[in-house]
């Protein structure tokens, strides 16, 4: 293997031989009940029961076009109606009652990471408790997409806590299987447009650990679809400590490199290509228009949300092509 494939090869969540997801392992319904009693009884409190201003700007719809008016949004002008007709024009809209939100959950293998107690894979996992538990107890519908190495299931949208159990479920038990094949999230939202019809909530869990060609797909759902991205990341994914002489696994594929961590100029390449590919990363959800929530293994989940209202309402006071707001909840 060449060495500038190795420094690319590099980015992708390498884990000690053995290792395994802790979450596979796990009880969905200890899962949720232990959630529900830690994380959304906190986020109730913290929110006083108004669910919506975390999901700020969620499950609207068009209204109506009116003339622009003097104090309007100009963020909400329709330029193609304004064009067409040489007037001003803004769009209205109204709330929906209920929302449909669909969680794309990227489960493939370097997911499997994690340098702290909690591995990625469990974090995502948990992230999709307490926001599917969220939404579904005030009478939202959840679905998903689950994919590993390839779209494996889909679920349709359903309300109630039986269901999110159900999604759960199948969340632990999928990609426990390897291919040896790379992630390829172009894959996952291709699916999605075809899935998800209606306008809804989408959340994309990942860590985008994959290869590229997956933005065009990203900005026809966001065209259609108020779409979130989340990714779930480790501290080690980003800068790599002087660990000596290690063996590491590419999670994904199952091969193995020996490395000299101890090699300044190995860790300044890595952190280089960990630079770029955040660069890349960034540049496709500006693209898009965005929202990104950051989790990192061994964050605390609840404020970690609390910093996403935050983001949300920083956003509808951002004009339009403003960039793309993101927080770290760390």
């Amino acid at each position: 293997m060449s060495e500038s494939r190795r420094d690319r090869r590099g980015l992708h969540a390498v884990a000690p031989q053995g290792a395994a997801a802790e979450a596979t392992r796990a009880d969905p319904e200890r899962m949720l009940r232990r959630l529900e009693w830690t994380v959304i009884r906190r986020l109730d409190g913290l929110l006083q029961g108004d669910y919506r201003t975390l999901f700020r700007s969620f499950g609207l719809d068009l209204a109506d076009l009116r003339e622009y008016q003097l104090h309007d949004d100009v963020r909400h002008i329709d330029w193609n109606v304004t064009a067409r007709l040489q007037t001003p024009y803004v769009r209205e809209f109204h709330a929906d009652r209920e929302v449909t939100a669909w969680f794309l959950l990227d489960l493939s293998g370097s997911l499997d990471f994690g340098s702290h107690a909690v591995r990625k894979r469990a974090l995502s996992a948990e992230l999709f408790a307490v926001l599917a538990r969220l939404l579904a107890r005030h009478g939202n519908r959840i679905g998903a997409v689950l994919y590993s190495d390839a779209v494996e299931t889909v679920i349709p949208a359903r309300g109630g806590r039986r269901h999110v159990l159900h999604v759960l479920d199948r969340m632990l038990r999928t990609g426990q299987a390897r291919s040896g094949k790379e992630t390829n999230l172009a894959a996952l939202l291709e699916a999605a447009q075809q899935v998800v019809k209606r306008r809804s909530v989408v959340f994309l869990v990942s860590d985008f650990i994959s290869t590229p060609g997956w933005a065009k797909g990203l900005a026809l759902l966001a065209r259609r679809h108020e779409v979130v991205a989340v990714r779930i990341y480790d501290p080690l994914e980003v800068e790599l400590p002087d660990l000596g002489l290690v063996v590491m696994q590419d999670a994904e594929t199952g091969e193995q490199l020996f490395v000299d961590t101890h090699d300044r100029g190995f860790r300044r390449r890595f952190a280089e290509a960990a630079v770029h590919r955040e660069r890349e990363l960034r540049a496709a959800l500006t693209e898009a228009g965005i929202d990104c929530l950051e989790l990192a293994t061994g964050d605390d989940l609840a404020e970690a949300l609390l910093r996403f209202t935050v983001l949300r309402k920083r956003r509808s006071q951002l004009a339009a092509g403003g960039g793309v707001p993101r927080t770290r909840a760390g």
